[in-house]
């Protein structure tokens, strides 16, 4: 981490940052773009390198249709031998939807580099539940590949819960989606009730799911989910949730709405928390139209009974 600031952006204008670090050393980032235009990926040797690295657009939206507007947090996953970018978008404002109706996607590159070679389309990846979702993201345990989401259920008060099911292919699902977790705390609901962006890391011996809650200004803040590995991971009591947030805005320091994170692996084996906030809170307009949510990453700590500690934004 010598090349790399963690007190100051990493990347900065980039919102939803997703870092992979695979098995031929290289690291790749994606994100989403101010524009929500398209899905664009670059990688690079070491983390400070993907600063000036080559942004690849491996995929456009439509001018019209049912995934052409907003797109977006794409996360890039390698499963089951494949590259797989996992993303939101919203349908036209010309076929009669409005926004906020996203649906989720799945695009699919066979190449090794996934920024070359050819992006297929695999469609929308229906979890029979017919409501707004995003923020999917993928991992294996035990052999076994599990898709896990934010989606609203129009019984429960909301925006979004967060959703985990078993995944048949790594764009179809293999079992009902069983619901994790929902917005309840005084932290998850200030603005707007959400539970999104799930991320996870496994390590020693538990399997944790990190999210974000609240509106996406200086409330938004990062929650913390975890069971034992050998638990049921479709058993709902096997979760327990941290009533406080692990991450949250730092007024002394000037770090606003830290959230919407992934992991990565340092290239000295350490765990690295990548996330996205904002400077300043004087947003003007629209804050989903405002560009300056930059990718940060700092260290991730941990404590003696060997649960994450998050810390503040602002600090290493």
């Amino acid at each position: 981490m010598e090349t790399v600031n963690v007190l100051k952006p990493l990347i900065e204008q980039r919102a939803d940052p997703h870092i992979y670090r695979h098995t031929d050393g290289y690291y790749y980032f994606t994100a989403s773009v101010p524009q929500y235009d398209r899905i664009e990926l670059r990688r690079a040797a070491t983390l400070a390198g993907l600063v000036d690295a080559e942004k690849v657009d491996v995929w456009h939206k439509p001018d019209t249709g049912p995934y052409s507007e907003l797109v977006w947090a794409p996360e890039l996953h390698f499963n089951e031998g494949a590259w797989y970018v996992y993303f939101a978008a919203a349908p036209s404002r010309e076929i009669k939807y409005k926004l906020f109706q996203h649906r989720m996607y799945a695009i699919r590159n066979t190449n090794a580099n996934p920024l070359e070679g050819q992006w297929e389309f695999m469609g929308q990846i229906d979890t029979g539940i017919d409501t707004f979702c995003l923020d999917a993201t993928t991992f294996t345990h035990k052999g076994q590949l599990y898709y896990l989401w934010a989606q609203k259920d129009v019984a429960i008060e909301g925006n979004s819960n967060l959703y985990i099911a078993p995944m048949k292919t790594p764009w179809q699902l293999g079992g009902a989606p069983v619901m994790l977790s929902k917005p309840e705390f005084d932290w998850e609901i200030r603005g707007f009730w959400v539970n999104e962006g799930p991320s996870v890391l496994k390590k020693n011996g538990k399997i944790f799911i990190s999210y974000s809650a609240s509106a996406t200004d200086e409330n938004y803040a990062m929650g913390l989910l975890w069971a034992d590995e050998n638990a049921d991971l479709l058993d709902p009591a096997a979760w327990t949730k941290s009533p406080q947030p692990v991450l949250q805005t730092c007024f002394e320091h000037g770090v606003y709405g830290p959230g919407h994170n992934s992991f990565t692996v340092g290239e000295d084996g350490e765990t690295l928390l990548v996330y996205h906030a904002r400077t300043y809170t004087e947003i003007v307009g629209d804050p989903l139209w405002n560009p300056d949510r930059h990718t940060y990453v700092k260290p991730l700590k941990w404590d003696a009974q060997g649960m994450p500690v998050f810390g503040k934004p602002s600090l290493a």
